[in-house]
C-alpha cells in the first residue's frame, strides 16, 4: 500500500479554502444528526456517535457546534429525516467511483451525481458494478509531526487493539481495521493521547488506475470537483493513482 497514503489529499483538502471547511461541517452535521436518530445522544451508548465525534474533532470542528448538532438532532422530532443512498459508476479510462449520499430529496441527488460524472466523460453504473473492487476498511492516519510515538510503540498499540495492518509513509502513519473493530482500535489510540488526522471507514481499493493524458485528469477533476461541491454527497472513493 506504499505510496498510496491519503494523507497529502487530506492535508491539500483541510488547507484548500474556508467553502471546504463548511462542507465538511456540512456532511459531519449529517452524520451526526442519522447517528442520534439511530442510536440516541448519549455517545457513551452510542458508537456510531462516538466515531462521528472524534471524526468533528480531527477535522476542527469547535466543540460547542458539535454539541448543538447532538441537541438539535434529539430534540426536535420534525428534523429532517436523511436517507442513505450508493451510486456507482465509472470515470476516465475505466476507474471506479463509489459515492456515499446523504439526502432529503433522492432524485435532486441522483439527478446532480449523474450531471457530475457526464460532465466528466464519465457514467453512473448499476449497483455492484464496482464496489466489488474495493474492501471496506476502517483507516486511521497519523502525522508523523504530530506524534510522540516512535513508529514500533504505536504499531503495538494499533495491533494490540485489533487493527490489521500498519504501514509506515514517508510523512504518517496509516492504520488499517477489519469495519468491526475501527471502533475499539481509534478508542485505543484516543486513550494513548495519539492525534489523528483522519479517522473513518472507507472504501480501499484493491488496484490502482493510472491517468496518463491531461484530458482523461482533467475529466475526473471535473467529476470530482463537482460531486465535493454536492452538499447531499458525504463521501467519494476511487481507484485513482493520482
Amino acid at each position: 500500500m506504499s505510496g498510496h497514503s491519503k494523507f497529502a489529499n487530506i492535508k491539500h483538502k483541510k488547507e484548500k479554502n474556508d467553502a471546504a471547511k463548511g462542507k465538511i461541517f456540512t456532511v459531519i452535521g449529517r452524520e451526526i444528526a442519522v447517528a442520534v436518530k439511530e442510536g440516541g445522544a448519549d455517545p457513551n451508548n452510542n458508537s456510531k456517535l462516538r466515531d462521528v465525534i472524534a471524526k468533528a474533532k480531527a477535522n476542527n470542528m469547535p466543540n460547542d457546534t458539535i454539541e448543538r448538532g447532538i441537541k438539535k438532532a434529539a430534540g426536535d422530532a420534525n428534523s429532517v429525516n436523511y436517507v442513505s443512498i450508493t451510486y456507482e459508476g465509472y470515470g476516465p479510462n475505466g476507474t471506479a467511483i463509489i459515492v456515499d449520499a446523504l439526502t432529503d430529496n433522492k432524485n435532486r441527488t441522483a439527478s446532480n451525481v449523474r450531471n457530475a460524472f457526464t460532465k466528466g466523460g464519465g457514467n453512473v453504473g448499476t449497483t455492484g458494478c464496482v464496489s466489488f473492487m474495493f474492501d471496506k476498511k476502517g483507516q486511521i492516519i497519523v502525522d508523523k509531526e504530530e506524534c510522540e510515538l516512535v513508529a514500533d510503540d504505536l504499531m503495538m498499540m494499533a495491533l494490540d487493539a485489533g487493527a490489521e495492518d500498519f504501514v509506515e509513509e514517508e510523512d504518517s502513519f496509516e492504520i488499517i481495521t477489519a469495519p468491526d473493530d475501527f471502533s475499539a482500535v481509534r478508542e485505543a489510540l484516543e486513550a494513548g493521547k495519539v492525534s489523528m488526522v483522519s479517522a473513518e471507514v472507507t472504501m480501499v481499493p484493491q488496484t490502482w488506475v493510472e491517468l496518463t493524458s491531461d484530458e482523461d485528469i482533467k475529466k475526473m477533476n471535473k467529476i470530482l470537483d463537482l460531486l465535493d461541491e454536492d452538499d447531499d454527497v458525504q463521501a467519494v472513493y476511487h481507484n485513482w493513482d493520482e
